[in-house]
């Protein structure tokens, strides 16, 4: 069985708004093989950036686009593959979004493993801990506390016990970032749990004091208070903080998470497979349980991520929670005939072979602007 065919598809609905939000548009990596297989994967970036890294011709041995490098080969020799388009991409890759194109192959491989030995992911992974994980609402502020109080009742009455609160308006003043948080607290109430998500904003000093004033609403953690590349900081406010400290969602590959992971930066470590796959992702799972922290997926993109990261995160040892886009936009609703969503705030592990999931070819037809192949 040999690599015949990679196809890059870009799909986008009517239009984009201004917001830090991903699936607005959604970009495909459809893996096929000689004798009929197909496997899918889905990159978290920029559609015509991930495009342009599959499609890029031959440049020199170690910059080459990854559609050459793959066709031929043997889709079940993942590790192979992985460290083939690593050192062939040096020279734009590495730990950039070179990686979330190959994260996207990578889900793919795995996905057409999976149909091909007839067995989910999670198997081939070494085994599912679970069947169900406890999800929680993953959205975003509203604009002040009263509209975030709002945001987190209704949540709770659709049956989560945790929701996430993130980005836009936390960081125009302390005043309003700490009434963001009381109101997420009133909205899920007493008994739920709260998440807060910062969206990058603050320096370490100012990310401690937030840390201390978010205390008494006894948030689950604080997610991404710094720059992401500041691994220094980060350690710096794990060990001071009253809250636990979670981050690790823009980080591509096990590269880019070594640093976080060497040096005990973090609480949680929020790995998202569209950015790293399945080979990757196993193992920073593997380093992480080593150092003794927890991991979480992150998820803010189509039915495929939703579905490959509750295969990863059902490996691991002690999940704990996870995240569960509820925006309702139709790339993350309609792209799959599946609905992959949580059902009173909790969310099943998919059994069927591969991701176990089902491309809507007519969704897919109506909102496709690119291809290639």
């Amino acid at each position: 069985m040999k690599i015949s065919q990679i196809v890059c598809q870009i799909l986008r609905g009517r239009s984009v708004e201004a917001k830090t939000a991903s699936c607005q548009d959604v970009v495909l990596i459809r893996v096929r093989t000689d004798d009929g297989l197909e496997g899918i994967g889905e990159a978290d970036a920029s559609p015509e950036v991930v495009k342009a890294i599959v499609d890029a011709p031959f440049s020199h041995n170690i910059a080459c686009g990854l559609r050459e490098l793959l066709i031929g080969e043997n889709p079940l020799e993942h590790d192979f593959i992985r460290q083939k388009l690593y050192r062939r991409t040096m020279y734009f890759g590495r730990t950039s979004v070179t990686m979330c194109a190959m994260a996207a192959v990578d889900m793919a491989l795995w996905d057409l493993k999976g149909k091909f030995f007839n067995q989910p992911i999670h198997r081939l992974l070494g085994g599912a801990h679970r069947q169900t994980i406890p999800a929680y609402a993953s959205i975003l502020f509203g604009k002040d506390g009263k509209a975030t109080a709002d945001i987190g009742r209704k949540w709770r009455e659709a049956g989560y016990g945790a929701v996430k609160f993130g980005w836009e308006p936390m960081g125009q003043s302390e005043e309003l970032d700490i009434e963001l948080v009381q109101g997420a607290r009133e909205g899920v109430g007493e008994n739920g749990t709260v998440l807060i998500d910062a969206g990058c904003i603050w320096d370490a000093r100012t990310a401690l004091r937030r840390a201390q004033a978010f205390s008494q609403f006894k948030i689950e953690w604080l997610e991404e208070p710094l720059r992401q590349a500041d691994v220094e900081g980060y350690k710096w406010l794990r060990d001071r903080s009253p809250v636990p400290i979670a981050s690790g969602e823009g980080e591509c590959g096990r590269e880019a998470f070594r640093p976080f992971i060497d040096q005990h930066a973090l609480d949680v470590y929020q790995v998202d497979l569209s950015r790293n796959g399945f080979t990757d992702a196993a193992f920073i799972r593997d380093r992480v349980e080593e150092i003794g922290a927890r991991l979480c997926n992150h998820c803010y993109t189509s039915p495929i991520t939703v579905a490959a990261s509750l295969h990863w995160l059902a490996t691991c040892r002690d999940a704990f929670i996870f995240e569960d886009c509820v925006e309702d936009v139709p790339m993350r609703n309609d792209l799959c005939t599946e609905r992959i969503q949580a059902v009173q705030g909790v969310i099943s592990v998919p059994n069927g072979p591969g991701l176990g999931i089902t491309l809507n070819e007519e969704f897919v037809k109506k909102h496709l602007v690119a291809e290639s192949k």
